[in-house]
This record gives C-alpha cells, sequence and structure tokens, in this order.
C-alpha cells in the first residue's frame, strides 16, 4: 500500500484531497504545517488562511472523521527565511514579491517532502487545482492548468522533475462546488462551506505597508512621485508601499487618473503615467524552471524562438508570445502590448495544450 502525506490546511481542498485518497487506498497521513510566528495563542488563533490555530483545529478535526492520523509539524523558520523575509525584502527592492509561489516553493514542496520522506511516504498531495502530465514527445512531467475557474498552475510552475514524481493532486479537475459537494454530502465535513482564503496569510487585514513599518521597525524612506520626464508631483510614503500598474492609494489627487509605471531604485523616485503607457510588449525573466520541455541553449547562445502563452499574474489571462531562451534568462515578446508586467511577479509559459513550458520570475 502507497503512503502519501497530505498537505492539510484545515479547508475543504485538502479535507476532500485527502478522502478521495482514502478512498483509493493509499495509506494516509494529514500533516498540518506551523508556520506562524507568534508565540501568543491569541495573535495566532487569529490570523487567517493556512496558519492559524483554528485551521490546525479544522485539519485534525478533518482526520479524526476520515479515521486517519493528523501531525503538526513545525516549519516556522523556513517559513520566515524564504517566505516573510523574501516578501519584505522584495518590496523594499522596488519589487511585487508572490509568497504563495515562495511557500509552495520552499515550504509546501521542499520541506513537506523532506519530512515526508522521513515517514517513508511515497508521495505528497495537497488540495491545489491543476494536473500532472507527461509530455509525449519530451517525457518529462509537467503541471497543465486545470479546465476551471480555480485552476493553480500558475503558482506551481517552479516544482522540479523530481517533486512533480512524488506528487497527487487529487482534485485538480474538479469544480470547486463538486468538491464542496463531496465534503457536504458524501463525508459531512464541518468544512465543507468554509469560505476561501484571500489574503496573504501572515498579513490578516491585508495591509502590507503596515506590515512592511513592523517588519523594519521604521518608516518606510519618502521620495518623490514624477512623471515620465522627472517633473516633481508630489511626495510618496515610501517604494515599498506601490507596485505597477496601482492606481488607488497614492494619497493625492493628480487631476487625471494616474497609475504606477515605474519604481525607481537608484533614486527612490515613484513614476506616475497614463494607463495607457502601463502597457509594453517585452520582458526578461530570470531564474528559470523547464518543465514540459528544456530549451536547452547552450552558455551564450539563444534557443530557438518558441510560440507559447505567456501569463504575468494569477488573474492574467494567458497572452501569445514568443520566447528565447539563453545564459539563464528568457525574453519574451507578446504578440500585444499586456498591461503592468510587474518586477518580482511570476511569468509562465504554457503550451496550447495548457501545459507549463517553463516560468520565471520578472525582472
Amino acid at each position: 500500500m502507497k503512503k502519501v502525506v497530505v498537505a492539510m490546511s484545515g479547508g475543504v481542498d485538502s479535507a476532500v484531497a485527502a478522502y478521495l485518497l482514502v478512498q483509493a487506498g493509499y495509506d494516509v497521513l494529514g500533516i498540518t504545517m506551523q508556520i506562524w510566528q507568534s508565540e501568543d495563542p491569541d495573535v495566532v488563533a487569529s490570523q487567517g488562511g493556512c496558519c492559524g490555530m483554528t485551521a490546525a483545529e479544522d485539519a485534525r478535526f478533518v482526520c479524526h472523521q476520515l479515521g486517519i492520523p493528523h501531525y503538526v509539524l513545525n516549519f516556522r523558520d523556513v517559513f520566515k527565511r524564504d517566505v516573510i523575509d523574501y516578501f519584505a525584502q522584495e518590496y523594499r527592492a522596488g519589487k511585487t514579491p508572490n509568497p504563495c509561489i515562495a511557500c509552495n516553493r520552499y515550504v509546501k514542496w521542499q520541506s513537506l517532502l523532506e519530512r515526508a520522506m522521513e515517514l517513508e511516504a511515497d508521495f505528497i498531495a495537497t488540495g491545489h487545482y491543476s494536473q500532472i502530465s507527461r509530455h509525449e514527445a519530451t517525457g518529462r512531467l509537467t503541471i497543465q492548468a486545470a479546465d476551471n475557474a480555480k485552476d493553480q498552475s500558475y503558482a506551481l510552475y517552479n516544482l522540479t522533475q523530481e517533486q512533480l514524481a512524488r506528487t497527487l493532486f487529487p482534485i485538480g479537475t474538479m469544480p470547486k462546488d463538486e468538491v464542496r459537494r463531496i465534503a457536504a454530502q458524501m463525508i459531512g465535513l464541518r468544512v465543507a462551506h468554509k469560505p476561501d482564503s484571500q489574503e496573504i496569510c501572515f498579513i490578516p487585514d491585508d495591509n502590507h505597508v503596515r506590515f512592511l513599518r513592523e517588519y523594519f521597525g521604521e518608516e518606510l524612506a519618502a521620495g518623490d512621485f514624477v512623471d515620465e520626464v522627472g517633473r516633481v508631483l508630489g511626495r510618496h510614503k515610501g517604494i515599498g508601499a506601490y507596485t505597477i500598474g496601482q492606481r488607488k492609494g497614492l494619497g493625492m489627487a493628480f487631476g487625471r487618473p494616474m497609475y504606477v509605471k515605474e519604481i525607481d531604485t537608484a533614486t527612490g523616485n515613484v513614476v506616475l503615467a497614463d494607463d495607457a503607457a502601463l502597457f509594453v510588449r517585452d520582458m526578461i525573466v530570470d531564474d528559470v524552471n523547464f518543465m514540459a520541455i528544456s530549451l536547452g541553449a547552450q552558455a551564450g547562445e539563444r534557443s530557438s524562438p518558441l510560440r507559447c502563452f505567456g501569463k504575468i499574474r494569477y488573474s492574467h489571462k494567458a497572452a501569445p508570445c514568443v520566447i528565447r531562451y539563453g545564459d539563464g534568462i528568457i525574453t519574451c515578446s507578446f504578440d500585444e502590448p499586456q498591461r503592468a508586467i510587474t518586477p518580482g511577479q511570476a511569468a509562465v509559459f504554457y503550451d496550447a495544450a495548457g501545459r507549463i513550458i517553463c516560468g520565471g520570475t520578472i525582472v
């Protein structure tokens, strides 16, 4: 009997994933990752998402209902180093990080998989809405976008071939309403109608400026709002408070809609412009991970152009583009200009079948 460690967040998705694995005859073990940083029980209990004490209690109760063991394991150090610290430092550098992608990479897979192997498990499983397939031409494993509104393939682009080979997505192709139906009608789980978490789990009030002030123990360094030719328009409250494409929260009126076009870390200026100025065709992507296809350019060379579909944020509809790889970076040119391409965010490239070719971080 194959043993599976299920990452139990306390939500309905991981609960149904565990249930389906039990039904399929696996030896299932539920693990909740303790990533909260505070020792104050009231603070821990109030944290949202998959971080709080309430989530761990929900996961424990689900495992009890399913008749499987449940453990809470301490991942606080790796979460602090690779998610929270990364998030804060990227914002201070004028970039817009994606902490969920970092958590997937370093916590849910790298660290959890290591623990699972210590427990002699064959696989880890999560409640992500994606599916794993094997590319018929290359033989490599890849993640294929789920054909529903909950597709989460974008946030999983940096899993390695070894990690994919030991990963299961039991609900990967199911619609969310079917998952809730199974939880309510077939299992009777109390988390069947638990709402999805929307905010960053370690910033439950969704105020990242407050978080950055508390993290660094000081106010963010103020600077100037400038237009595209460098004229000063006013003062801003620190480059860490802004992201490309932002309009709300600028703190002052300009007589017309103005958006963040660029964050200049050298001068500390935030460049504002009209919405039309946010649309560009080209971007550079580094820290590349290959899935379905390895373009395999030699050092100093560029691969042949590859037509595909590029996605520049979770909510972005993948758009037709051409990519080349060489010297560790991808150069991408979209067929049509895309709005607010943002340094620090992930760029993920898909083939026509919705399979991930590769992905990386927008420079």
